[in-house]
């Protein structure tokens, strides 16, 4: 009998590496926890005794960080996956994780279980374990596939019975949608109209992935606005027309970066002009920048007057407004979950200073940064 896939957990707190383990139905995915270390050195030293396949590590570490034990783990054993966690979306950090050949990289204040299942459901397809669930056939095991692939556990997409209809025809040109839904797309999919040349893939029970020809587009359209008359739940991110696989796995790479974004911030931007999403996905590729109103009017090709009203009238605030209320949002989850200190976390916002920062978070939240951070710190201990 063929042994358990061997996982070790890394991070300093011991609430993230007990909810793993506690929380993960590990035998689903013929695994098993064999170590977890509390810094980087024990973890780089436990991954010496026991050689795991999988390895699950924080990026901000005492003793050594992520990204080092990932530089030393993939030096030893390239093959190992490697598995990222981050308090807060570090683009840096997670641009060396690449570099590095990391197979995923998740928010660990934002990711929900079905991403961290599908991750280990690749990992398991990508090292060769047999799955326990044998009722999927070839058009299940594509799009398991092509989940792992799009959450960056697997490097590269084979093709399938999904894809072929359309990417392998050069000279086809068609459209990607995503689908979300929060009671679940099944009903929308299953509802689509007979004769509709749609491929649909979900990838979470709240997400459905759709290309079709160009020629359907007016019919899909009309039916997804029909869905959305009655249903307050249902949204959907639309791409351009493409032709090929390059330009296929780009535009499904751009909405999942969306709706991710979106998540993270809280925000429904895809019902917003062309305008404002490129406004909104400027500013969080560098939040750390001081952005300015007429500065990003600027980059997305509209006036200033022009670009403050048509904000305020799709999304009931000003463009500053939202600004604090996203760099509010992501202070907190910093303070909350790393011990940077309030001057790095002001750098990170684009604020000017740690003492601005303890002035403007105070009278946003009614409490200083360090009282924040001692009530989250108190909160976490009491679920311990």
């Amino acid at each position: 009998m063929r042994e358990p896939i061997k996982v070790l957990i890394a991070d300093d707190e011991s609430i993230v590496r007990k909810g793993l383990k506690a929380t993960i139905n590990w035998s689903e995915f013929d695994m098993s926890v064999v170590a977890d270390a509390a810094n980087g050195r024990r973890a780089w030293e436990s991954f010496l005794e026991h050689r795991p396949q999988v390895v699950i590590t924080d990026i901000v570490m005492p003793e050594m960080n992520g990204i080092e034990l990932t530089r030393r783990i993939k030096e030893a054993a390239p093959d190992t996956k490697i598995l990222l966690l981050s308090c807060h979306r570090d683009f840096e950090y997670a641009q060396q994780g690449i570099q590095l050949g990391v197979s995923g990289y998740l928010l660990k204040t934002a990711f929900e279980d079905d991403e961290i299942h599908r991750l280990l459901r690749g990992f398991r397809e990508e090292l060769g374990a047999p799955a326990r669930k044998t009722d999927e056939g070839g058009a299940g095991r594509w799009e398991s596939r092509f989940c792992a692939w799009l959450y960056g556990a697997a490097p590269e997409l084979e093709a399938g019975p999904h894809a072929q209809p359309f990417w392998l025809t050069d000279d086809t040109e068609y459209h990607v949608y995503l689908v979300q839904r929060t009671d679940g797309v099944a009903s929308i999919v299953e509802g689509m109209p007979s004769g509709l040349q749609a491929v649909c893939v979900t990838c979470h029970d709240d997400r459905c992935y759709m290309w079709f020809p160009s020629a359907g587009k007016k019919e899909i359209d009309a039916y997804l606005m029909e869905q959305a008359g009655c249903d307050s739940a249902l949204h959907w991110y639309k791409g351009g027309a493409q032709s090929g696989l390059p330009s296929w796995e780009t535009a499904v790479k751009e909405l999942h970066a969306k709706a991710e974004r979106d998540k993270h911030y809280g925000i429904h931007s895809e019902c917003w002009p062309d305008a404002l999403q490129q406004a909104i996905h400027i500013v969080a590729q560098d939040l750390k920048h001081p952005w300015s109103v007429s500065e990003v009017a600027a980059r997305v090709g509209l006036s200033r007057s022009h670009f403050s009203t048509l904000f305020k009238r799709v999304t009931g605030e000003n463009f500053i407004e939202f600004l604090y209320r996203i760099r509010l949002r992501v202070a907190r989850d910093m303070l909350a979950n790393t011990s940077l200190t309030q001057q790095d976390i002001a750098e990170h916002i684009g604020l000017i200073d740690g003492k601005y920062f303890s002035k403007w978070f105070k009278r946003s939240s009614n409490e200083t940064p360090s009282e924040y951070r001692q009530r989250q710190k108190r909160e976490r201990e009491q679920t311990k």
